[in-house]
């Protein structure tokens, strides 16, 4: 199986990202606040890359909340992605549901593929709210940070409890989808996010074969910081900037071998060497 990888990048890195990205993860409110990020969308990826592929992102795991519908439809005409997430509700099966009816039936015709992000705080909502995203969304999407992960997901006195119980709590989630009978073979899915990096093998290991992509700035992240992945085992901790907040970075040749070194690594949790499985 291959799982498509994008790794949010500062605008410096926008073209080197093309050496370790499969796809574009575009971030919608960076649209309007930073120009150059801007014209990257808008002109030079699809010079560089004229068949390659954008999946733009509503902003809410920065926003809080999702970007203001009538202008996210208007980013999308003007960007043209392959792939959209359409507004959510953070932790919200209802708000999110609601919200996804009511926005494709007002902004009919959007360019790309409909991406619909499950939510809910408990294991009901959440399965209610895939099964909608199910029958309705061109692709399913799986956030890595739900609050349930607290209670379904485990740790180990290696590493820090909230991250591994995220890590393992997605990876419960996606199990028991499949053993209940609910996880929908036939769509795509993709992972939004991620805690620690390894937590992506399980999916190769288990042959969860429709996760398309998921993204994720940890190794990018990770390297503007100093710090260097363990291997393919990648990190016992997680830096707290968001990589939208340091869009500005502009790393020096070390950063930047820190940087390649990463996202090889993390290259290699992908492949279908045989590990451990939960």
């Amino acid at each position: 199986m291959t799982i498509n990888v994008s790794h949010e990048s500062p605008i410096t890195l926008l073209s080197e990202s093309l050496l370790y990205n499969d796809y574009q993860y575009c971030l919608v409110h960076l649209m309007e606040e930073e120009p150059e990020y801007r014209d990257w969308f808008l002109e030079r990826f699809r010079a560089k890359r004229p068949d390659g592929e954008i999946l733009l992102d509503n902003s809410i795991f920065e926003l809080k909340e999702a970007f203001d519908s009538e202008k996210y439809a208007e980013w999308c005409e003007k960007i043209n992605p392959n792939y959209y997430i359409v507004p959510d509700v953070l932790e919200d099966s209802e708000g999110t549901m609601t919200n996804f009816l009511n926005f494709t039936v007002n902004y009919k015709g959007l360019p790309g593929a409909t991406i619909g992000a499950v939510q809910g705080k408990t294991w009901t909502e959440v399965v209610e709210c895939y099964r909608f995203m199910a029958a309705h969304a061109d692709y399913i999407a799986i956030s890595f940070d739900f609050s349930m992960y607290d209670v379904t997901g485990f740790s180990n006195p290696l590493n820090p409890e909230k991250l591994m119980r995220q890590t393992t709590g997605r990876q419960q989630l996606v199990k028991r989808l499949i053993d209940e009978g609910w996880w929908d073979w036939d769509k795509p899915h993709h992972l939004l996010g991620a805690s620690l990096a390894r937590e992506f093998k399980w999916y190769v290991n288990n042959n969860v074969y429709n996760i398309r992509s998921l993204d994720t700035s940890n190794p990018v992240v990770a390297g503007l910081l100093g710090y260097q992945y363990n291997g393919d085992f990648g990190l016992n901790h997680k830096p707290s900037q968001l990589l939208a907040d340091l869009i500005h970075a502009d790393p020096d040749e070390d950063a930047k071998e820190i940087i390649r070194y990463n996202t090889s690594q993390f290259k290699k949790l992908l492949s279908d060497e045989v590990g451990s499985i939960l």
